[in-house]
């Protein structure tokens, strides 16, 4: 570790690097996921160097965004007509993260401008989504914000401004909850080092979040065999169904 650790900071100095460089980790690499899980927290932390190694002479910011696996997804808008919710128009997106949260040292539009925001994704209002086929700016933007605040209300998108310290301008750490209901996956954690309103340092890690034990069997049969686990769901429910008959039937 120590001598891959000179050898970039050798390669660094004779290619002339002079942003500085981040040196990102993760307190969990893998996140098993078991039965009666209720959640977990990530530590994301790391140390911000000038390319010979001495400390980052220059004040910065940190942006921390966790990214979980993509996901197409189908938006429906309900109506209530004659006093009932009907399902109305619709809109469908290619690719949308199945969990997203974004920690900061200060609120991302005292950082950057709208502009940087947008194209590293620095905050849930700078989410890009892919819709499917041609659709309306505004209808798009409706339905994205709709997206976004149901999983807001699920706990798998979040975003908080003051979630990174920093110290002494070498160090940072961020905390970020995992709820139960996280998909499981690859996810990715971004780190952005940021001065005057320009990135000048990047790196990422990488999350496993995975099923182990008897959930991860039956999820791995669901994936591989789907119509077989369909039947035996559906005599499993009449099993239970036609037991607790017999059982009310002798009381």
């Amino acid at each position: 570790m120590k001598r891959a650790a000179l050898a970039l900071l050798a390669f660094l100095a004779l290619t002339g690097q002079r942003d500085p460089i981040l040196v990102p980790e993760v307190s969990q690499h893998e996140v098993q996921v078991r039965q009666g899980f209720t959640g977990t927290e990530l530590l994301l932390f790391g140390a911000i160097l000038e390319p010979d190694g001495r400390r980052a002479g220059r004040d910065y910011d940190i942006v921390v965004v966790l990214k979980g696996p993509t996901q197409p997804i189908r938006l429906r808008e309900k109506q209530k007509i004659l006093g009932i919710w009907v399902n109305a128009e619709s809109t469908a997106f290619r690719s949308a993260p199945s969990y997203f949260a974004v920690a900061s040292s200060r609120p991302v539009e005292d950082i950057v401008d709208e502009r940087t925001a947008a194209i590293y994704e620095l905050g849930l209002d700078f989410l890009q989504l892919s819709p499917i086929g041609s659709i309306d700016p505004e209808e798009q933007a409706r339905f994205t914000a709709g997206l976004v605040e149901l999983r807001e209300r699920q706990g798998l998108y979040k975003q908080d401004p003051g979630g990174v310290t920093i110290r002494e301008q070498v160090l940072y750490q961020a905390r970020i909850a995992l709820p139960s209901n996280v998909q499981t996956g690859r996810y990715t954690a971004e780190t952005f080092a940021i001065t005057r309103g320009r990135v000048i340092a990047s790196a990422s890690a990488e999350v496993e979040v995975r099923k182990v034990g008897f959930e991860r069997l039956v999820a791995e049969f669901s994936d591989e065999n789907a119509f077989l686990y369909g039947l035996m769901a559906v005599a499993l429910s009449l099993g239970m169904g036609w037991m607790a008959g017999r059982l009310f039937a002798f009381m």
